[in-house]
């Protein structure tokens, strides 16, 4: 009974310990077949050895005939100091709806500082077609549309913004040292220029106004001078004396006074209400103006400073005096609105915004590409693990091969 009691005890065990030593054999197992499958790497990549070698050989070789073939490319760069806006927020509003008209509305998204501002600048199409043109890069880059030479323009210049000290870096790229350096020098003056012609504050936009006004009041004299040349040739009239002359005078003097107070004024509303003081004494001068000339006019009543009213004077003459009323009136509205241009541009000079260049565009004479040596490392590389790759792929395929192959022989 003893011994059959422990026979069975010993039965009995037996299945548990199977169990707890079947996870520990399976493990083993997987580590083995891990093992085979490195070694068996290892191995198929030893046999293919001359093939590695081949290739890597082969590939590197090529890299390197490219790296040499490879025309060399020369990088010139210019940094400035953009002017500080943030004292004058409408200056930077206005800039930024300025650019849209260049091209370059869509390059601004949120501006951080005044760099961000002039990086946009010089990134629009404005900008870029006009260095096209100066530079005749579309047979320098050799396309047949000015938009891809813009494009290729673009991905050889790269323009960035230092984010502490807002200093723009601008580099461009070519083929001739030359002319990297002429066109990073270009960008300059091409922002210099653009800089110019956009109004960046209110002392530009009274320029601009002024400039206008100014230019179609020249046109206007000359049209004036003409009439009264074409009047003395037919009137035979030289000029009339006395006090005519001096109620011509006046009232050309009083118009121009008129006209030059609505301008004025005119410039006034684009910034201020009708409730500002100084439009208000515009309109109050322009009306008492206006009932002086008038009583000029109508030259009746103990009022009139003219001793022969307008009305009274005989037909030729009136002609005459007419016309050169008219062009003493635009002589004087010229010459009071050429002071005003003139005191809006000393305004905008002093108060337009300067781009300082740091350091301008030096000769580059050390190439910036192509780098021979990682052209020759990344082919040897590439050749090195292109052609291991290609070994275990070769391999694999021929397994697959010779196991479809005895299964259909089976």
């Amino acid at each position: 009974m003893g011994f059959e009691s422990a026979k069975m005890d010993a039965s009995e065990m037996e299945p548990v310990t199977r169990v707890e030593q079947y996870p520990n054999t399976s493990s083993i197992i997987e580590e083995e077949e891990d093992s085979i499958d490195l070694i068996g790497l290892v191995q198929t990549l030893r046999h293919g050895k001359k093939t590695i070698l081949r290739a890597t050989c082969g590939v590197f070789a090529i890299a390197t005939v490219v790296a040499f073939l490879l025309p060399f490319r020369y990088t010139s760069s210019v940094s400035f100091i953009p002017p500080n806006l943030n004292g004058n927020s409408s200056m930077a509003s206005a800039l930024a709806g300025q650019l849209s008209a260049f091209g370059a509305g869509d390059l601004l998204g949120g501006i951080k500082n005044p760099g961000d501002l002039y990086a946009g600048m010089l990134k629009s199409r404005s900008i870029a077609s006009e260095l096209v043109k100066n530079f005749h890069l579309m047979d320098v880059y050799k396309v047949k549309k000015e938009s891809d030479a813009e494009k290729a323009l673009g991905a050889n210049t790269a323009v960035s913004v230092d984010v502490k000290s807002s200093i723009v870096t601008v580099e461009v790229t070519d083929k001739n040292p030359g002319r990297a350096q002429e066109l990073a020098n270009a960008y300059m003056d091409a922002l210099r220029e653009t800089n110019g012609r956009l109004a960046l504050s209110q002392s530009s936009q009274r320029r601009l106004f002024f400039g206008e006004q100014l230019a179609k009041e020249k046109d206007a004299l000359e049209d004036a001078e003409v009439d009264l040349k074409k009047t003395e040739e037919q009137s035979g009239l030289i000029a009339p004396t006395g006090q005519t002359t001096v109620e011509i005078e006046t009232i050309a003097q009083t118009q121009a006074q008129i006209a030059v107070r609505e301008v004025q004024l005119a410039a006034l509303r684009d910034s201020a209400t009708e409730q500002n003081p100084e439009v208000i004494r515009l309109r109050s001068e322009i009306d008492d103006l206006q009932g002086q000339l008038t009583r000029l006019q109508r030259g009746s009543g103990k009022e009139s400073t003219a001793a022969i009213p307008t009305s009274k004077v005989p037909g030729l003459e009136l002609e005459y005096v007419r016309k050169e009323r008219e062009v003493k009136y635009h002589e004087a509205l010229f010459d009071m609105l050429s002071r005003q241009y003139e005191a809006a541009r000393l305004d905008e000079a002093r108060d337009a915004p300067v781009v300082q260049v740091l350091d301008p565009a030096s000769y580059p004479d050390i190439k910036s590409s192509p780098k021979r040596s990682y052209y020759m490392i990344g082919g040897l590389v590439f050749g090195f693990f292109g052609s291991c790759a290609w070994v275990l792929t070769r391999d694999r395929l021929h397994e697959l091969r010779t196991s479809l192959a005895s299964g259909e022989t089976a």
